[in-house]
């Protein structure tokens, strides 16, 4: 009996954590060799776009420790579009931390996880369909930037407002 109670409390916290929230048009995250970004691990996003009419909402996404030095972080992205030799830059400024020193984001133990939206303007559109290349690095003084777990890119496709 008792197993029965486990397993329905199990599947009600599952369907519930995963009820409520939208399903990423893609989602990938890297692990940063040995919790160490440095300047020259660039972790790359292939996403294959088909439709170049729908907007998308873009998301960074950081695992990092409590020992985390820093209330932000600077990512620089490098965004190839299909058939381009020009890479694009964006330099970003990604909040960790409110001004009080409380991390943002979800924490467990010593770690907190954090999907911030990347400010591209209010929505990010591809303009050709086909593979589109984002690639991220760390931008801020220090190397290797310490406490880092893992980065990754999230990419919503938004919904048409009904009139």
């Amino acid at each position: 009996m008792r197993t029965f109670w486990f397993s329905l409390l199990t599947f009600a916290l599952a369907f519930n954590l995963t009820g409520c929230r939208q399903s990423p048009y893609y989602q990938r995250v890297e692990v940063i060799p040995q919790n160490a970004w440095m300047y020259n691990f660039k972790p790359t996003f292939k996403i294959d776009i088909t439709d170049t009419t729908a907007a998308y909402l873009p998301y960074f996404i950081i695992r990092h420790t409590q020992a985390y030095p820093y209330c932000n972080i600077w990512v620089i992205l490098n965004i190839k579009s299909p058939g381009d030799t020009v890479i694009k830059k964006e330099r970003i400024n990604i909040t960790l931390a409110e001004s009080s020193g409380k991390w943002l984001g979800n924490g467990m133990g010593e770690i907190y996880e954090q999907r911030m939206p990347i400010s591209l303007g209010d929505s990010f559109r591809f303009s050709h369909p086909g593979t589109y290349q984002i690639s991220m690095e760390q931008n801020m003084r220090i190397n290797p930037l310490p406490e880092i777990l893992n980065v990754g890119f999230r990419l919503e496709l938004m919904k048409p407002v009904k009139q």
